[in-house]
């Protein structure tokens, strides 16, 4: 699987939410593929902000309404003003934002998923390096997508179930996380990886 391409990064002071990958149907709809872990972001009518490369500054938008395709990490909502197919596939490649201060408070333990993206990946064991968290989506449990190198100057995506047991470590003051995967699990990404610790 190829790596992902770099995501564009906000503007100081917002958050994304998530990105617009494409129309849904001819009534002006897009579909949303999350990096928020709150539904109601998409769901609940209210400000938005677009934002995509060309732009200066993000600019207000008003959610009327949106709901999640079943079995599937995307969502399809329907922005004021956009009022057809042609419109909607303009949005293509844009964010959406909310402002850093409309974070909702976290409990112990949990993490805004797009604070993840960036963060070292280590081997609690052996101590080595084994990737970078390039993304993070849900599949019956959150998954982190871990960008490890393969030695020949490429990338494979290590997908790494976010659980306690297997993700110990989420030391976001260091920008790192610590992971004991089970035997096997890194092999299946990197055939002759170091990453795992010999057995005695």
């Amino acid at each position: 699987m190829a790596p992902r391409q770099a995501q564009l990064v906000p503007p100081d002071g917002w958050m994304e939410i998530g990105a617009i990958v494409g129309a849904q149907g001819i009534k002006g709809e897009v579909k949303v593929h999350p990096n928020s872990d709150f539904p109601e972001r998409f769901e609940r009518a209210g400000e938005r902000w677009l934002w995509g490369s060309q732009d200066l500054q993000p600019r207000s938008i008003q959610l009327q309404k949106g709901y999640q395709i079943p079995g599937k990490n995307l969502y399809v909502v329907k922005l004021d003003g956009i009022a057809d197919r042609s419109q909607a596939e303009k949005l293509r490649g844009q964010m959406l934002l909310l402002p850093t201060t409309d974070r909702p408070k976290l409990l112990p333990g949990e993490y805004h998923s797009q604070d993840l993206i960036g963060l070292s990946v280590f081997h609690q064991v052996s101590g080595l390096e084994v990737g970078v968290v390039a993304d993070i989506f849900t599949a019956g449990h959150e998954i982190l997508v871990v960008n490890v190198p393969t030695g020949d100057g490429k990338l494979a995506e290590a997908m790494i179930p976010f659980v306690t047991v297997i993700v110990p470590v989420v030391d976001l003051a260091n920008r790192r996380i610590e992971i004991l995967p089970p035997p096997g699990l890194l092999e299946l990404y990197l055939p002759n990886s170091e990453a795992e610790p010999e057995e005695d």
